[in-house]
C-alpha cells in the first residue's frame, strides 16, 4: 500500500522528535560526568551509559570527546552572552543601571546555575588542554569583553565616566564573577557569599570610580 504523505510527515517528525531527544540525554549526560570527572577522566562509554545510549549513538551527532564539550559549552554560554549583547543597542538608561542589569543577568544565569560548574571545569582544565581554552576565549570570553568595552565607549561618549578606563580593561566588569566561582568552590561552606550583592557593590565602586567628579 502506498503510504500516504501525511503519514510520510508524522512518521518524519517523529523521528526527528526521537533523534533530538537522544541528543538532549546525550548533552544533558555530558554535562554530568565532565563536572563529576573533568574532561579528562570523562569517557564517552560513560557518558553513553548516563544517557542510555548506545556508545555509537554519540557519534551521530559529534565527532569526538572535543566536539561534544564544544557543543555543551556553545549550547550553555552562548544564549547568555547572546542576551546581553542584546541589551545594548535599545537601553536607553544610565550605564550604572545597564551595568546592574548585566550584573544581575550574570548572577542569574551563570552563577545559580550548573553553568559557573564549566566555568569551574574550564578555569582547572584549561592549562591542559590549550584547545579549550582558546574555544571558550572565542566563542564567549571574546564577545564578552567586546559587550564591556561598548558599554564603556558608550559612557565616555555620554560624559557619564571621566575615564576610558573600563574600555581599556574589561575584565574590570567581570572579576568579581570569578572570585565567586573559586569562593564557591573552596569556601562557600564556611562563609556563603551572597552573589548578587557582590556584583552590586562591585558595580557601585566601578561606576563612581569612574564617574565625572561633577555628575
Amino acid at each position: 500500500m502506498e503510504r500516504r504523505p501525511r503519514e510520510t510527515s508524522l512518521r518524519s517528525r517523529g523521528r526527528r522528535g526521537n533523534a533530538e531527544a537522544r541528543q538532549r540525554a546525550v548533552l544533558d549526560a555530558a554535562l554530568e560526568v565532565f563536572l563529576a570527572k573533568g574532561f579528562a577522566a570523562a569517557r564517552l562509554d560513560d557518558i553513553a551509559a548516563r544517557a542510555g545510549v548506545a556508545k555509537g549513538t554519540i557519534y551521530l551527532y559529534f565527532r569526538d570527546k572535543e566536539h561534544l564539550f564544544q557543543a555543551l559549552l556553545r549550547e550553555a554560554v552562548g544564549p547568555v552572552i547572546t542576551r546581553v549583547e542584546g541589551l545594548l543597542p535599545s537601553f536607553a538608561g544610565s550605564t550604572g543601571d545597564l551595568l546592574h542589569m548585566i550584573a544581575e543577568l550574570m548572577d542569574r544565569e551563570i552563577l545559580q546555575t550548573r553553568r559557573k560548574d564549566l566555568l569551574r571545569l574550564i578555569i582547572a582544565e584549561g592549562p591542559r588542554f590549550p584547545w579549550l581554552s582558546e574555544f571558550y576565549w572565542r566563542e564567549v570570553v571574546s564577545r564578552g569583553l567586546a559587550i564591556i568595552r561598548a558599554v564603556g565607549a558608550r559612557a565616555v561618549a555620554r560624559g557619564e565616566f571621566a575615564s576610558d578606563a573600563l574600555e581599556r580593561f574589561p575584565q574590570l566588569l567581570p572579576a568579581p564573577m570569578l572570585v565567586a566561582v573559586i569562593w564557591g568552590a573552596l569556601f562557600d561552606r564556611f562563609d556563603k557569599l551572597d552573589t548578587r550583592a557582590l556584583l552590586d557593590a562591585h558595580v557601585d565602586i566601578l561606576v563612581r570610580g569612574l564617574a565625572r567628579r561633577d555628575s
